[in-house]
């Protein structure tokens, strides 16, 4: 299979996992203009998902020298370590499908600051306590900043004019709580995966990063028939709905999974150097990712007050200072 053993290439794949995780909500904005319900959008998005890593998997993880082949290693998987897996997938669907709720309420600028924002803090706590790789004191002191920013972009949100609609804050409500479940998938979906994957032979019956996506991928397909379900109920879309839907929609919203799960293959790869906890960390800036693109491309603060922009300027360098000292936790 194919794995890093660069410090900076690991470092640039954690880059493209930024990209790709602030990235990929754009596909549910652009569905959003064409009138798509999230709640379909969503279906076509878990699918995408799972795809990916299907082709990932069947591609750089099935030649090279290193570990073993992803059919090779599925086949061989312990039941402890592909349940870790499986609910990893469950557990983050679970989140995600909250996220885009926030999202649809209170757009990118809010809900990734606070919910993945969120979603950082506790993943990179607990993936740190796990697998104890990196300077904490570095590691920690840009979890802080990023705290910061999450606080000023709640701020800035404050400052939006009020139109009577409870909108906005059942947007950070579900963001919020997006972020705390969020904390816990990547934990999960690293325990599964065999230490030193890149340089040592696979621990039997422990995954490798490739046969961990697959399986992920089958819990957020599978469990998205009951959180997704739930949401349709009590939001009342009908399910006749997504076979409505042009070639086109359907295309967004498997976009939308491969860019995701694009860059968690590629933070899984760089894991193995940088450690789970800064790769994770790294990757997680894709909040400030999607703060730019809310801001600049959306215009989510076009009809913010005077004096706003300070907060969001604020924010935007308390996540580039964050991020700078977690790659620097590396060395």
């Amino acid at each position: 299979m194919f794995v890093v053993n660069s410090l900076p290439v690991a470092i640039l794949f954690c880059v493209v996992t930024m990209l790709g995780w602030g990235s990929w909500a754009n596909t549910q904005k652009l569905a959003g203009k064409e009138k798509w319900p999230f709640e379909l959008f969503y279906w076509d998005y878990a699918i995408g998902v799972f795809l990916f890593s299907l082709v990932f998997a069947y591609a750089l993880g099935s030649f090279g020298t290193a570990g073993m082949p992803a059919r090779e290693n599925l086949n061989a998987a312990g039941a402890e370590f592909a349940i870790s897996a499986l609910v990893s997938g469950a557990i983050f669907n679970a989140s995600n499908l909250l996220l885009v709720v926030g999202i649809d309420l209170a757009g990118m600028t809010v809900a990734f600051p606070v919910g993945v924002g969120l979603a950082l803090v506790i993943g990179t706590v607990k993936t740190y306590v796990q697998t104890p790789k990196g300077q904490p004191a570095l590691l920690f002191g840009g979890v802080a900043l990023i705290v910061l920013a999450m606080v000023l972009s709640a701020l800035a949100q404050r400052r939006l004019p009020h139109t009577g609609r409870s909108g906005p804050l059942s947007g950070v409500l579900c963001s919020a709580a997006a972020g705390v479940v969020m904390g816990f998938f990547y934990p999960l979906l690293a325990r599964s995966i065999s230490s030193d994957f890149n340089s040592r032979p696979i621990v039997p019956g422990m995954l490798t990063p490739y046969a961990a996506l697959v399986i992920f991928g089958v819990g957020v397909v599978a469990s998205n028939f009951l959180w997704n379900t739930i949401l349709m109920l009590v939001r009342r879309v009908p399910f006749g709905g997504y076979f409505r839907g042009s070639a086109k929609l359907h295309a967004i919203g498997i976009l939308g999974g491969a860019i995701w799960m694009a860059a968690l293959s590629f933070n899984l790869l760089a894991s193995g150097v940088a450690g789970p906890a800064v790769s994770y960390a790294l990757g997680q800036g894709a909040t400030l990712v999607a703060a730019l693109w809310g801001i600049f491309i959306w215009k989510e603060f076009r009809d913010a007050p005077a004096g706003t922009g300070k907060y969001l300027a604020f924010m935007l360098a308390g996540y580039t200072a964050g991020l700078a000292l977690i790659g620097a936790a590396t060395q």
